[in-house]
């Protein structure tokens, strides 16, 4: 039953996952994703998840001569945390995908708790022309992708921003054995508590937006976690509304952003992050829930604080 409570909204901006053609308003060039993150910031997100682009074609870019100053702007015009991928986009070694991260030194960053197949290519059936060439090579190139996070991988990431910056992770688990990859993660000692479990569902290769599917996530992080982690729920595309609702509900948090969904509504495109973060407040408020602010988060998640960031 929902009650009066702090709910962390997390806001993912940008991502890797959407190309330029599935929406006019995805953020592309520093400028629009600056202004997206504050914007979404403004509207209530404690959390921003942050990716950058290349600003000439806008595929994913690691590069950090272009993430860095994204991360100043955004770090200098808001209070709100700034989370720093290590997801990275599609085909990035780990090393690329930590370019930025060790340079930024971030209170937090993401962390895939495994190896799994990432099926992006059924978007190429939705559209007949693309913006970009990029766009379809990179579909299709999913087809035949594992993104790789092995035990070696994730080991070395909890080392050397955890243990060594002392930044800290949204855990993304986007299957029931990603949990339990966390669990022994949790057993080696690499990764102290509390542990921000951010459950992902709709993306084709890890688990569906199933009611069930939801409740067994729940059910097997309590088991295995006990009152250790914090709970937050991602629904993928159309799911992204409902998923949220139902995970707050279910007392939970919630990340919304372009990253995720590109729609504020059935078959309606979002305008920007800030829109759907104000759509999934506006419900959470008319549920006797608070929305948690930034320095709330940081005590909820034990986070360093910015003060203590390297940008």
């Amino acid at each position: 039953m929902a009650g009066s409570r702090k709910v962390i909204i997390t806001c993912a901006t940008t991502g890797a996952i959407h190309v330029p053609t599935m929406s006019p308003h995805l953020p592309l060039t520093p400028d629009q994703i600056v202004a997206d993150a504050l914007g979404a910031a403004e509207a209530g997100a404690a959390i921003l998840h942050m990716h950058a682009r290349d600003p000439e074609d806008g595929r994913p870019c690691p590069d950090p001569e272009v993430f860095i100053p994204i991360l100043e702007r955004v770090n200098a015009e808001t209070n709100a945390v700034i989370n720093v991928t290590t997801g990275g986009g599609h085909n990035m070694t780990v090393q690329e995908r930590l370019i930025t991260p060790l340079k930024a030194k971030p209170e937090m960053c993401s962390l895939n708790m495994g190896s799994m197949n990432f099926g992006l290519f059924p978007v190429l059936d939705k559209f007949e022309t693309f913006n970009h060439p990029w766009e379809p090579e990179y579909l299709e190139s999913t087809r035949d992708f594992i993104f790789k996070n092995t035990f070696a991988d994730i080991e070395y990431i909890l080392k050397h921003l955890g243990e060594d910056h002392g930044t800290r992770f949204e855990f993304e688990c986007y299957d029931i054995g990603h949990l339990h990859n966390l669990a022994y993660a949790v057993d080696k000692g690499w990764v102290k508590p509390p542990f921000f479990i951010q459950s992902i569902f709709g993306i084709l290769g890890g688990i569906q937006p199933d009611v069930d599917h939801l409740m067994h996530m729940k059910r097997t992080a309590d088991r295995l976690f006990g009152d250790d982690f914090i709970w937050s729920v991602l629904g993928a595309g159309r799911h992204q509304l409902n998923f949220a609702t139902m995970g707050a509900i279910m007392g939970g948090n919630i990340r919304v952003g372009l990253e995720d969904s590109v729609y504020a509504g059935k078959g309606k495109l979002a305008k920007s992050s800030a829109e759907q973060v104000t759509i999934m407040r506006s419900i959470l408020e008319d549920l006797s829930m608070e929305i948690a602010t930034p320095d709330e988060a940081r005590a909820m998640l034990g986070l360093k604080g910015a003060a203590n960031v390297g940008f």
